[in-house]
């Protein structure tokens, strides 16, 4: 392949050419929140907590516990994509198996 003809052009001019790596941020992080209800038996609960957060069973318990104590816990913190996933099949795997279960999703914070 030959050089480019433009003029000024010199192949072995290292002008341009990228030498530092872009700094890359880490995505924001968000929060996976479980919302009490009266109805969601506490079994199915922890079940939820080691399917999709890979909770062994008593970290789940622990969690289940917080809340239906104090009415919502944070199961997870992740990149919005995935906690946005992760809520949504919260909620869509406790309506195939007829429980009113919920999650939602917000911001962490520099807890």
């Amino acid at each position: 392949m030959s050089e480019p003809d433009i003029p000024g052009f010199d192949p072995n001019d290292d002008v341009g050419v990228a030498t530092a790596r872009p700094e890359l941020k880490k995505p924001p992080m968000y929060k996976v929140i479980m919302l009490n209800d009266d109805f969601t038996p506490m079994e199915f609960v922890i079940h939820v907590l080691e399917l999709f957060f890979n909770m062994d069973q008593e970290q789940a318990t622990q969690i289940m516990l917080t809340v239906h104590t104090k009415g919502a816990a944070v199961c997870g913190v992740y990149p919005k994509d995935i906690a946005e996933t992760k809520a949504e099949h919260v909620i869509e795997y406790a309506k195939d198996n007829q429980h009113p279960l919920m999650c939602q999703v917000d911001i962490a914070g520099d807890e």
